[in-house]
């Protein structure tokens, strides 16, 4: 982790995620599309991609992987 990467997430908790941000980055974690995940909250593809992009800027993720290990390593999943 490099010192850009820390220093967004230092300080970042759970409760810096919205409610839906957090159902968003626990479907993450699964193998599943965007679309269907858009499918089991009821919402569109785009929504989800609004939600994804806001997650990911919260927790300082760029890719997938790095937001599911951030998940997982704050008790997400």
């Amino acid at each position: 982790m490099s010192m850009l990467e820390t220093s967004r997430t230092v300080g970042l908790t759970n409760d810096a995620l919205t409610r839906r941000e957090r159902v968003v980055l626990a479907e993450l974690a699964e193998d599943v599309t965007l679309e269907e995940i858009a499918t089991r909250l009821f919402v569109t593809r785009n929504t989800v991609k609004s939600q994804v992009r806001s997650v990911y800027r919260k927790i300082g993720a760029s890719t997938r992987a790095e937001a599911v290990a951030w998940a997982i390593e704050h008790g997400i999943r």
